[in-house]
């Protein structure tokens, strides 16, 4: 599936900022590390105690807050790829050391690891699909692995 979020921000505030950036942007922000809120159009995805990757089809609302914060656009360094269909997990499995059973990982997962050599940011979308954040450097080496992954797991 193509990638259909066009822009991509890191958002770096201290905690006493949430609530602030929660209502600025619409999303919840307090949802607990390595977990997303939103809808796929436009997407928190929690990666630390003080760390956001924001996903969006559309730009991005200007962020004002009281508190000192970081608000970088990363859409250029990074690309988004779909995994789905009834072995998306098992492909994954043979670069990613997670344990992404949906029981270990349940949808609305989201989570920096690596795939093979790559890191990537992992978003469990549903049971079968996921959605990984790849800098474009890495996005022809993921690819052919992905593809080579996946014709072992048909």
């Amino acid at each position: 599936m193509p990638d259909h979020f066009c822009s991509r921000a890191v958002l770096r505030l201290k905690p006493e900022s949430v609530p602030a950036a929660s209502a600025a942007l619409g999303l919840n922000l307090s949802s607990p590390i390595n977990t997303a809120a939103g809808t796929a159009d436009y997407a928190a995805l929690h990666l630390g105690p003080d760390e956001w990757l924001l996903l969006s089809t559309s730009p991005l609302p200007a962020l004002s807050l009281p508190e000192p914060f970081a608000l970088v656009d990363v859409s250029q360094r990074q690309v988004g790829l779909t995994v789905t269909g009834r072995h998306a997990q098992a492909t994954l499995n043979t670069g990613c050391p997670l344990d992404l059973h949906v029981s270990a990982t349940p949808p609305g997962t989201a989570t920096r690891t690596i795939f093979h050599k790559a890191e990537v940011v992992l978003w469990r979308l549903d049971d079968d699909i996921f959605h990984l954040e790849v800098w474009r450097s890495f996005v022809p080496y993921v690819t052919a692995l992905l593809q080579e992954a996946a014709k072992e797991n048909v």
